[in-house]
């Protein structure tokens, strides 16, 4: 029987570079996104060219709501989950003096409260298989904080808080919660930085260039796949950065 995955925020980046990494594998892959429909799916297009399943689910996962109709689908579909990768995320850069409430109710809703919404309603259905895998992709600045990024540092270190908490509550269930701490990944988000501040910033990485987002598909994979006494554990991917 084909295993599935849930990936939030699957539509490019980490999120997409997974969803397809686990297809390839001959997951039945579960993808979402917030607003980027068209992009989704050509990713779900990619997936189903590969001759496995490909459910893909439109909304925003910091809706506890939106978040109880994605699983209904995902049991009428698949009936069990065998792992989640919560990535759903955003970012803003900013003297936090000049965020304003919505700005940060909406940092902690996408990046925090879509970890609470989707780990909630996976575990059941984990407990029913006898198995599960909580992944979570956080961030260097989870574990160091980042000047001028304090609602996303805050919420990424919930993030790692959260996954050492939960990881030691469910051992006993055989459901096993990690997350993996990125550091600069050359995704989309990062696209803002010219050629002048990359250079800069890729000075600063003992490994002399930024991560992929594969290589965090593939330490997701192997996690997902294996290493059933690794729990509770923050691992980061950084290049030696941080």
């Amino acid at each position: 029987m084909k295993q599935t995955v849930f990936i939030t925020g699957s539509s490019r980046g980490i999120g997409k570079a997974c969803a397809l990494f686990f297809a390839q594998q001959g997951w039945n892959v579960v993808i979402n996104c917030k607003n980027s429909i068209e992009a989704m799916k050509e990713v779900q297009k990619e997936i189903l060219a590969m001759g496995v399943s490909c459910l893909a689910l439109q909304g925003d996962v910091g809706d506890y709501e939106t978040v109880t109709g994605f699983y209904n689908q995902i049991q009428k579909h698949f009936g069990l989950l065998d792992v989640l990768i919560n990535n759903a995320g955003i970012s803003k850069i900013g003297l936090f003096q000049d965020m304003k409430p919505t700005e940060w109710n909406e940092m902690i809703q996408t990046n925090l409260s879509s970890v609470y919404n989707c780990s909630s309603m996976a575990i059941p259905l984990m407990l029913s298989n006898g198995h599960g895998k909580i992944i979570n992709i956080s961030s260097v600045w989870g574990v160091a904080g980042a000047s001028c990024e304090v609602a996303y540092s805050t919420t990424k270190g919930g993030i790692n808080a959260f996954t050492k908490a939960l990881g030691k509550e469910l051992a006993p269930s055989n459901i096993q919660v990690n997350a993996i701490a990125c550091g600069c990944i050359d995704t989309e988000m990062n696209q803002f930085l010219d050629l002048e501040e990359r250079e800069a910033l890729i000075e600063e990485i003992p490994a002399c260039r930024m991560g992929k987002a594969k290589e965090v598909a593939e330490l997701a994979y192997s996690i997902a796949t294996g290493h059933n006494y690794l729990t509770s554990q923050v691992i980061q991917l950084d290049g030696g950065w941080i």
